[in-house]
């Protein structure tokens, strides 16, 4: 894959590097990259403003597109740019793995919602991020809201504390040794986040004010027994108001009995 589209979280060996390299397919990878590179900007991007992106030539991807254009993964604009289509979407929902969690926490988020008014987030690690799976909106009109299917740093969100937490040790090393905000900590810092990792494991609940927004604050459990495969984090994420509960620890039982009935309809304790 071009050099460009990688962030500075993904650090790779040099092992991994000869091993795509060998098994490299141009074509496909400049398809990816494509992919990628227009999930991350969202807007439409004109042939000529991919190829300077990706540091590639117009001419290289101008039959890539009219492909994945033709497949339905792309479509264009009235001023030429490519935007992606649904089709990505409905691949993932057809075939995700997470689809019985996701059946299993709608009902039991909302409900949960209704009685809290807060909005509240469901999330798992994915490659090394925090996926968001299903968000439910608080019904107050001004509310804090986390885009489903946005994806966030797991060392610095509520719902990655959570599930980093829940990792055995050698996974949660090896993952946190690929994460730059990590790797930037002194070795003060990164015993005291750890040491953070086990309490919010003892305790069951991970809280955070202003962790990532000023005025933000953050309460997450864990969905399912610590012996499940499956690892998700059930989060509340609420704005600092008049009209918001002064403790959001009172909405502590509200929301592990949430996480329970989730954890239970998918078969997860």
């Amino acid at each position: 894959m071009s050099t460009t589209r990688r962030s500075a979280s993904e650090t790779d060996t040099s092992s991994d590097v000869e091993r795509r390299a060998k098994y490299a397919v141009p074509a496909v990878d400049k398809a990816l990259d494509v992919l990628e590179l227009l999930s991350e900007q969202a807007v439409p991007m004109t042939q000529a403003q991919l190829a300077r992106a990706l540091g590639r030539e117009p001419t290289e991807i101008f039959r890539l597109l009219g492909v994945l254009e033709a497949r339905g993964y792309l479509r264009r604009e009235s001023n030429g740019g490519y935007a992606l289509t649904l089709k990505l979407f409905e691949l993932s929902r057809t075939h995700s793995p997470h689809e019985q969690l996701l059946r299993a926490a709608t009902a039991p988020m909302r409900d949960m919602v209704d009685r809290v008014r807060e909005s509240c987030h469901l999330s798992v690690l994915h490659r090394d991020q925090v996926l968001v799976l299903v968000q439910v909106d608080s019904p107050k009109p001004i509310r804090l809201s986390v885009e489903a299917g946005s994806l966030h740093s797991p060392v610095d969100t509520i719902s990655g504390q959570l599930l980093l937490a829940y990792l055995s040790e050698a996974e949660r090393e090896d993952m946190l040794s690929r994460r730059a905000e990590y790797l930037r900590m002194t070795a003060a810092e990164r015993s005291a986040f750890l040491a953070k990792l086990d309490k919010v494991r003892e305790d069951g609940w991970a809280y955070a004010e202003d962790l990532r927004y000023i005025g933000g604050r953050d309460l997450g459990v864990p969905v399912g027994s610590p012996k499940s495969r499956t690892r998700a984090a059930l989060t509340i994420a609420t704005l600092k108001s008049k009209d918001a509960p002064e403790d959001l620890f009172e909405l502590l039982p509200a929301l592990k009995q949430c996480a329970d009935e989730v954890a239970r309809v998918a078969g997860l304790n």
